[in-house]
């Protein structure tokens, strides 16, 4: 009979293992894609610098463009005052020249400020660069690991499973009926030990002539209480053997 708990046990091993095992097969997925996006999300902090000097980037682009056309504008009205025949028009011509040297001068003045502040992101986004390369490295360590876990999962369910089959050859078939139906009862647990009166299951205290049996008798017996099949465990023993 001892046998027969002692493969009950074993039994109740493989079992809580295949749970665990498809439990995390669906959590491992979910943290994969947890640490994607938590990881997009940083990127996007990060490169904020980056963002910025690129943007004035094109704004110093704008610019460039801008005083091209304001010195095509201002060489053909030149070209026009060898044309101009009276002092009116030539006045005129020469406050449009003017208007446009002051708009050129502040687009100018502007474009100062853009290199200026470019110059200062330049080492910003530099440091913000190796920041993200070095954790990319830490990220992808990380996505590696997880992704391996995931990977060894359906070779430890294959092993259990083995296992459990192997160990339902040894068990009466009367038997193994007895503890599938109290595990399915019983959120997955069909056998559990005893100490010291108190069921390891549903952590109530067992009749204490019933204890005093189950430490002496070669039945199998089950919990009042939540119905699991019962053995006795002495963890100091335990200890001491292993």
């Amino acid at each position: 009979m001892k046998n027969l708990i002692k493969r009950l046990v074993d039994l109740q091993e493989c079992d809580s293992q295949l749970v665990k095992l498809s439990t995390k097969k669906v959590d491992l997925p979910g943290k994969i894609q947890a640490l994607e996006d938590a990881f997009e999300v940083f990127k996007e902090s990060v490169a904020q610098n980056k963002k910025k000097y690129d943007e004035l980037k094109k704004s110093h682009a704008d610019c460039e463009v801008q005083i091209k056309k304001n010195n095509e504008t201002v060489g053909k009205t030149k070209e026009r005052l060898l044309e101009v025949k009276n002092n009116k028009e030539y006045q005129a011509m020469l406050k449009e020249i003017e208007a446009a040297d002051a708009v050129r001068g502040e687009i100018e003045s502007q474009m100062i400020v853009l290199i200026e502040d470019m110059d200062k992101l330049t080492e910003l986004v530099k440091r913000d660069e190796e920041t993200i390369r070095e954790a990319t490295q830490r990220h992808e360590q990380e996505k590696s690991i997880l992704a391996r876990e995931l990977e060894e999962v359906d070779s430890e369910v294959a092993q259990w499973r083995g296992k459990r089959e192997a160990l339902q050859q040894e068990v009466p078939p009367d038997l193994l009926g007895r503890y599938e139906r109290i595990k399915h009862r019983n959120h997955g647990v069909g056998v559990i030990p005893v100490w010291k009166g108190v069921c390891g299951g549903c952590h109530m205290n067992i009749p204490p002539q019933l204890y005093n049996e189950l430490q002496r008798s070669a039945e199998l017996l089950s919990c009042p209480n939540c119905n699991r099949i019962m053995y006795f465990q002495d963890p100091g023993q335990n200890a001491k053997q292993s």
